[in-house]
């Protein structure tokens, strides 16, 4: 199976998660797509964690799910879930599949709006800078009483034919 690029996943902080522990949590992220999996360091005792990592996925399919799931660090139990969100990527690869390049720096791409089909709290920005485009998301978690996850995602290697990845 072909690899259409390398999906790296910056992810940036948490806001407001849930306390799962008596007063805190020690969250870390799992990112899982198709048969892999990535996680994040664990930020101890914070519920408003800085993580800034990068984290990678080879996309061999882009209709995959992709689910980003917060966890809580337990030393003697099992990690207790903090909510978790759908990355829906479609919007940026479209954006891609548009062969855009040579655009001056800074270019607003696309809006993506919050809806009912995507876990975003907030207007989601495609855009164009430094040669590459990018999407910064905040995501609100679901199954969990409050909590959101900010993210940047951007494609390693996509196909090099010209008009974008013919998905």
């Amino acid at each position: 199976m072909n690899t259409l690029g390398v999906l790296k996943i910056r992810v940036r902080r948490g806001i407001n998660l849930a306390v799962r522990d008596s007063f805190c949590s020690d969250p870390y992220v799992v990112i899982t797509m198709g048969g892999q999996k990535v996680k994040t360091r664990v930020i101890k005792e914070n519920v408003n964690p800085v993580w800034n990592q990068e984290l990678s996925l080879a996309l061999y399919d882009p209709t995959l799910p992709i689910t980003l799931t917060v966890y809580d660090k337990d030393t003697f139990t099992a990690d207790d879930k903090m909510g978790d969100a759908k990355i829906d990527i479609k919007p940026y690869l479209d954006a891609i599949n548009m062969g855009l390049e040579g655009l001056p720096d800074g270019v607003k791409v696309d809006r993506v709006q919050p809806n009912r089909e995507n876990c975003l709290s907030d207007e989601s920005c495609i855009l164009w800078e430094n040669g590459k485009m990018t999407q910064t998301m905040l995501l609100r978690l679901q199954h969990v009483e409050c909590g959101e996850v900010e993210i940047q995602i951007e494609l390693i290697n996509a196909s090099n034919r010209r008009g974008g990845l013919y998905i």
